[in-house]
């Protein structure tokens, strides 16, 4: 699938350059992973191969996980870079605080997918799960990219000592 071979070139990039940065790439690996199961993607997989719905649970569950998700690159992630840019006397610029608005801007579309298929039940119509999880697939690459340019971003202003 795309999105993990992005994701092993990202970690190659910029893995192990920050604890902040390891930690938002294995959260968005599981995320990524998650995904690939309730999507039925495998890397050798076709959609001929599919032959039946995810469950309400496995639905669920990736809900969870995408809010999760969110809500922790929100608050956990941004806020651990935040307190390692204090603590060196770095501030956010322009460019950060511009791309950090372009990844708040795929927040709610994924979280109206989460609204509508947390509290699925086993007999509710899913006939636009298809289509709701190819968008929810276009919106985390989207997403994902734009966190890219942010982790370039951030690694960039960790390396840099304060007054230089």
């Amino acid at each position: 699938m795309v999105m993990l071979k992005k994701l092993k070139r990202t970690q190659e990039q910029w893995g192990g350059s920050s604890q902040v940065i390891d930690h938002w790439l294995d959260k968005r690996q599981h995320l990524i992973v998650e995904y690939c199961k309730l999507a039925a993607l495998q890397p050798c997989a076709t959609k001929a191969a599919v032959t039946e719905l995810p469950s309400p649970k496995a639905l669920q569950y990736f809900s969870q996980e995408l809010v999760d998700y969110i809500s922790e690159g929100h608050f956990k992630i941004y806020d651990m870079v935040m307190n390692t840019w204090h603590a060196t006397g770095f501030h956010a610029t322009d460019e950060i605080n511009q791309t950090y608005a372009q990844i708040i801007e795929t927040t709610e579309p994924l979280l109206n997918f989460t609204d509508k298929y947390a509290t699925i039940h086993a007999d509710d119509d899913l006939e636009t799960l298809d289509d709701d999880l190819s968008h929810v697939g276009e919106l985390l690459e989207s997403r994902f990219e734009t966190e890219d340019g942010l982790i370039q971003l951030i690694a960039d202003s960790l390396s840099i000592p304060p007054g230089a």
